[in-house]
């Protein structure tokens, strides 16, 4: 089976073509404990929405958000990059192929279910 097929298809999820992964996300920062909670937005702009905990005061949020998807996902922390979205609820962060070709999707889709 060729690695790169195991990316699932979901709307927030988009390869690019160096095989790098983008993640849209969507966090709701000081939530009782990080958990999915399902999609946010509108048809052709849908995130993957993130109670976060974590506090958004000096990148702290962002630095949670990066370990806990990557501790998720099974990768090593430094291939999971915030690509857009420092200040933003809306985050865009890259998985990189390397990592994303062995990343645990089935987590994620569990948690979507």
């Amino acid at each position: 089976m060729n690695p790169l097929s195991a990316l699932p298809e979901q709307p927030f999820l988009h390869r690019e073509k160096n095989g790098d992964v983008l993640m849209d996300i969507h966090v709701v920062p000081n939530a009782a404990r990080t958990m999915v909670t399902g999609l946010y937005g509108e048809t052709g702009q849908l995130a993957l929405r993130l109670r976060l905990h974590a506090p958004p005061v000096d990148g702290k949020a962002n630095q949670a958000l990066l370990k806990w998807l990557a501790g998720y996902l099974g990768v090593p922390q430094h291939a999971v990059t915030l690509a857009r979205g420092d200040t933003s609820r809306r985050k865009q962060l890259r998985i990189s192929a390397a990592a994303a070709s062995q990343a645990r999707w089935s987590e994620l889709l569990k948690a979507l279910a």
